[in-house]
């Protein structure tokens, strides 16, 4: 396994906002995390990165504590894509060479500037190199915060609700990415989502939250009526179109 938690708690002046959260993640594996708001489900991705301090449990990247690692080492290790980034009158090329930060000298190497060059290429994001950040579109700017994450060379990639406020095709598009930068170099990413339909899609392993715990994790298996009902609190039927699993809820 790759990345492994193991009875993760975190919470403020006593009350957890997650308790005794466990799961793994293996190369190639892409994971959704899913359930309600307020469950816990990016409080859980900002503990795995440090961004919040865990009051106990364990993470561990390639047996690696990540608790307990110098903060720098944690960044070459684990990639983060946020849900909400500041957009600054950077370029593109800019925003993703900064990717490499935690492992930069002094100044930048011709390897550093070579590596953001390919994965710029890789990630479509060529012809708008030298543009402004906050003159791309918003399908665009995520992939540069996904571009930003790859040239850090991570084994891990954290990424928060990557879809939200994208149109149809630029949420398969980015999944399309994600899924085959994952899968080509032998990572996983942990991602947070809200359509079931889309994680059901592209990703490979489950983690559903309620209250603040863990109600079930697994492969697709573990996504069905039962838990789902559990979880959200509706009722779904389940089928398949086009060969891909699709959650269609019930009358509310």
């Amino acid at each position: 396994m790759i990345l492994e938690l193991n009875g993760v708690s975190f919470g403020y002046e006593g009350c957890d906002m997650i308790s005794d959260i466990g799961f793994s993640a293996g190369p190639g594996d892409l994971v959704a995390v899913l359930g309600p708001n307020g469950v816990g489900k990016t409080t859980m991705i900002k503990c795995i990165n440090r961004i919040h301090a865990v009051r106990s449990g364990a993470v561990d990247v390639d047996g690696r504590d990540v608790l307990r690692e110098p903060i720098r080492e944690v960044a070459r290790m684990v990639g983060y894509v946020p849900q909400k980034a500041h957009l600054s009158g950077t370029t593109v090329f800019d925003s993703v060479v900064i990717g490499r930060k935690p492992h930069m000298g002094m100044s930048l190497s011709e390897y550093d500037i070579r590596l953001t060059g390919r994965v710029i290429e890789m990630m479509g994001l060529s012809k708008i190199s030298d543009k402004p950040v906050n003159e791309i579109s918003g399908g665009e700017y995520q992939l540069v915060q996904i571009a930003r994450a790859v040239v850090q060379r991570p084994r891990v990639i954290l990424l928060d609700e990557p879809t939200s406020n994208l149109d149809l095709g630029n949420q398969h598009m980015v999944m399309r990415t994600i899924s085959g930068i994952v899968k080509a170099n032998g990572i996983c990413a942990v991602m947070t989502c809200h359509d079931v339909n889309l994680a059901l899609r592209y990703c490979d392993r489950f983690v559903m939250m309620k209250e603040g715990a863990i109600d079930c994790a697994g492969g697709r298996e573990v996504v069905n009526a039962d838990s789902i009902r559990r979880v959200y609190g509706v009722d779904v039927d389940m089928g398949t179109v086009s060969g891909f699993p699709v959650v269609v809820p019930k009358e509310v």
